[in-house]
């Protein structure tokens, strides 16, 4: 009987001292002092009398107890295992059940296929800014599979964006930009990895994080950091996707000086004069703009990780909304740029 009210007493003990498992192991230790106090010898042992019970009894209660708590940790590692369940996949180029039914509409395309998927999932793409181009490119890079997505923006959201900038919802407002985009891809799919970068952007770090990518896609709303993540894309030989909007008009190019094309200080070799291009603060937006040019700033970076088409390497495409006009301009390097003027 006392045998009993010590096992009891010490596990009583260990939910009111919150030990966890470790009472188990006094319990073990309790057990084999049962199992020594009750040794078949010649010599009687008077604290058998007083524990209770006999050697066999005692053997029985420890196998069955090893049974049951053997039972119970197989049942928490398969718990635990399925916990963990939804979480991103590490990129290793193999698809669970639910992402090959995720992106079975890309898997049956030609120009993708199952290659061009293990690629999506296998690229590393950063984001420069998470506003109004920001939000439609990280949410269908999230979408189409892109395995790491990292963006970078200083900002929180304001109710003023939520006309356009359609990631971030009334209820985040007053929350970084990048954490607000991290819930809504996240919440979208949890196949990926994020990685949210809240700071600006600087000359010192530019280049060393753009290396950490495969492509990087900006849009940004000044001049200043877009010819700075020109720069830093140079610098590391990342191509550059880049993106901008102002009232009614947008446009996109892939700058890909690596490969022989231009770069976006070729195409824009001087800085606007302050004032001559207004924000879109200052001069406003249709707020279906965006998302039809972050829309194909998007498609530009899931043909580029694939190789599907013809990208916009070396053209300039311009979008009126207004008059839903579009069209395509060749671009050239220039061989007297300050920022590319060397590469090759």
């Amino acid at each position: 009987m006392i045998g009993l009210l010590g096992f009891v007493g010490l596990w009583a003990l260990g939910r009111w001292r919150d030990w966890g498992g470790r009472w188990l192991w006094l319990a073990a230790g309790w057990w084999m002092v049962l199992m020594i106090a009750h040794l078949p010898i010649q010599v009687e042992n008077p604290f058998a009398r007083v524990v209770g019970g006999d050697f066999r009894g005692w053997a029985v209660f420890g196998l069955l107890a090893v049974v049951v708590l053997g039972y119970r940790e197989v049942l928490r590692a398969v718990r635990r295992r399925k916990a963990v369940e939804p979480e991103a996949a590490p990129v290793t180029g193999t698809f669970r059940d639910a992402e090959l039914d995720r992106y079975a509409r890309h898997i049956i395309l030609r120009e993708i296929g199952g290659p061009g998927q293990k690629r999506l999932k296998g690229a590393k793409v950063l984001v420069v800014g998470a506003g109004g181009l920001g939000s439609p490119v990280l949410l269908y890079l999230a979408a189409s599979g892109v395995g790491t997505i990292g963006v970078i923006d200083h900002d929180v959201v304001e109710g003023s964006n939520l006309q356009r900038q359609v990631i971030h919802t009334d209820g985040r407002i007053g929350m970084p930009k990048v954490f607000s985009a991290e819930a809504a891809m996240r919440a979208l799919n949890p196949f990926i990895e994020v990685r949210p970068y809240h700071r600006r952007l600087t000359e010192e770090i530019a280049v060393d994080l753009v290396r950490e990518y495969d492509l990087v896609l900006d849009g940004t709303d000044d001049f200043d950091t877009r010819y700075l993540v020109n720069r830093a894309c140079v610098a590391a030989g990342v191509p550059l996707i880049s993106g901008a909007i102002t009232q009614w008009e947008g446009q996109v190019s892939l700058f890909d000086p690596a490969k022989g094309g231009p770069c976006y200080a070729c195409v824009f070799p001087v800085k606007p004069a302050p004032g001559l291009v207004p924000t879109c603060a200052e001069a406003g937006v249709a707020a279906p703009l965006p998302g039809v040019i972050g829309s194909m700033m998007a498609m530009e970076a899931v043909k580029w990780v694939t190789g599907a088409g013809e990208g916009l390497a070396g053209r300039l495409m311009i979008h009126d909304g207004l008059y839903m006009e579009t069209r395509v301009i060749g671009v050239k390097k220039r061989a007297e740029c300050e920022v590319c003027g060397g590469a090759h």
